[in-house]
């Protein structure tokens, strides 16, 4: 714990909700600057949890020009407002980033479900300073070949940025092949990774690279197409850092199997079998059945249709595991 100016003692570590308040930024602001590295955050008590040292945030806050310089080193500008920051029509940015040439931060999907890219504005001004004979005349002609047929770089160069963050962000082994496979689509994972324990414990584990806030599934869909890699090329440059992280974090420790304690099950029902208990054969549904009513003592609640409380607990220790934490991304 920390004392404060008020005597009151703070404590060490708080959660990034309670960060980005004393910091003074937006929810998707605090998350683009941690994942920046911006804002340097610490594994929390929960794996998968980020935290926020509080020596952090004084440093932070201390800084010259908070929050407003912190808060434009996080500031991101669209087609319209990026090609006015470099001077270029809207349609010649457009190729520019199609080219891959200004590599989007973020996105989100506007009412029409239409992807809406966004760049950081630090990185278009880097852009002019670097680049400016792209800022005029004609593309080059391979450059323009490309175009023609319909290349479009955005969604790849967002991915890798977002997977190349993710991985700076995590120290643990596991963490990062998750970070590695989460991009695969599930055809593709299970081919590299055959062990389904493997494979449970990397889905538990993978971050999402998109959240899709929206009810729609019309419009979760287009989140989860722009998550999954499509280019066989990306696919193969993914599939060799997986390969890599993979060994490394096999390496550390093995994955959780069903003898270890608190182990999750393979949420691959394909590849695996519920495990026979030790010495003994597989209850029937009809013991399993009895065993519960004769648990909760509920058997002349179940004749008029209802059920008594903790049946979600008792399930769970009787042997059917809650499940754990899936979903796309990397």
């Amino acid at each position: 714990m920390s004392v404060g100016d008020a005597g009151i003692r703070k404590p060490e570590t708080v959660g990034v909700d309670r960060a980005a308040q004393e910091l003074e930024l937006r929810r998707g602001e605090f998350a683009l600057a941690a994942q920046l590295g911006h804002i340097r955050t610490v594994a929390g008590p929960v794996l998968g949890r980020r935290q926020v040292a509080r020596q952090e945030i004084d440093r932070l806050r201390a800084a010259d020009g908070f929050p407003g310089a912190l808060r434009e080193r996080v500031r991101t500008v669209g087609t319209a407002e990026g090609a006015e920051l470099m001077s270029v029509s809207p349609g010649r940015f457009t190729r520019l980033a199609r080219a891959g040439f200004v590599a989007p931060v973020t996105f989100y999907l506007n009412r029409y479900r239409a992807v809406v890219w966004l760049y950081l504005a630090d990185d278009l001004r880097a852009f002019v300073d670097t680049e400016p004979v792209l800022l005029t005349g004609r593309f080059p002609q391979a450059l323009r070949a490309g175009l023609d047929a319909g290349e479009d770089r955005r969604a790849r160069n967002w991915r890798g940025r977002r997977v190349g963050l993710l991985l700076h962000e995590s120290d643990d082994a596991w963490e990062r092949a998750a970070v590695a496979g989460c991009v695969l689509d599930p055809a593709h994972l299970a081919e590299l990774v055959r062990d389904p324990y493997e494979r449970a414990y990397l889905n538990r584990l993978r971050p999402d690279l998109a959240e899709a806030r929206s009810a729609s599934e019309a419009a979760r869909e287009v989140v989860r197409r722009l998550v999954v890699a499509d280019a066989p090329d990306e696919i193969r440059w993914h599939h060799v850092g997986l390969e890599s992280l993979l060994a490394e974090a096999r390496s550390v420790r093995p994955a959780p199997r069903p003898d270890d304690p608190g182990a999750a099950a393979p949420t691959d029902r394909r590849a695996t079998t519920a495990p026979r208990p030790p010495g003994g054969h597989a209850p029937s549904r009809a013991e399993r059945r009895g065993r519960l009513l004769a648990r909760l003592r509920i058997g002349r609640h179940t004749r008029s249709g209802r059920l008594g409380p903790g049946r979600a607990d008792v399930c769970a220790r009787d042997g059917e595991p809650k499940r754990g934490r899936g979903g796309a991304g990397w």
